[in-house]
């Protein structure tokens, strides 16, 4: 089924077909994992919203219209919509804490706190940005879409999303910037 086209699969999995819907869900599960834990950062948390998004989009695959959005952009909605519930459930506003220090048995805890430092400055400093220069950051960088699939997942055009990711880029650095000149 993994050669299969999604459009084909998603009319099979309205049907009830459960095999062409494992089969959407082997193709964007990493994807999606990604995009959850990149706004969450706790694996644990981020697994379970990923588990939900798709129960949700089992229960509403009959509904999905296929129209200029792919897929995975449909995905992409649930799993924003349950990223935000699960932020207001718990009444956090600090959307970028992060308890877990990632290591290898080659990095040195000082190198693993660098990294978890910069990485948590770059959280900070996107989430500064306006929500359509974050989404396209997120979507590039983070979750490896390509310009075209941006833009068909936004409605925009191709040329606008790269105008949007380069003043998103500007913005970034004026923000990485003042933040830096303030600490330092």
């Amino acid at each position: 089924m993994a050669q299969l086209s999604d459009d084909l699969l998603i009319k099979k999995a309205a049907t009830g077909d459960k095999s062409a819907f494992a089969a959407l869900y082997d193709r964007y599960v990493e994807q999606i994992y990604r995009h959850v834990y990149y706004r969450v950062s706790c694996q644990a948390d981020a697994e379970d919203i990923t588990q939900e998004v798709f129960i949700r989009a089992w229960k509403a695959i009959r509904r999905y219209q296929r129209g200029e959005a792919l897929f995975v952009s449909w995905l992409l909605v649930i799993a924003r919509n349950l990223v935000t519930d699960f932020y207001r459930a718990r009444k956090k506003d600090d959307l970028l804490e992060d308890k877990n220090i990632p290591t290898t048995p080659d990095t040195s805890p000082e190198v693993a706190l660098e990294r978890r430092f910069e990485k948590d400055e770059l959280r900070k400093a996107i989430s500064k940005l306006k929500d359509l220069k974050q989404k396209v950051l997120i979507m590039r960088f983070i979750d490896g879409f390509s310009y075209s699939e941006i833009s068909r997942a936004l409605r925009k055009s191709e040329g606008a999303i790269r105008v949007i990711q380069y003043r998103a880029l500007l913005d970034l650095r004026k923000i990485i910037g003042r933040e830096e000149e303030s600490n330092g």
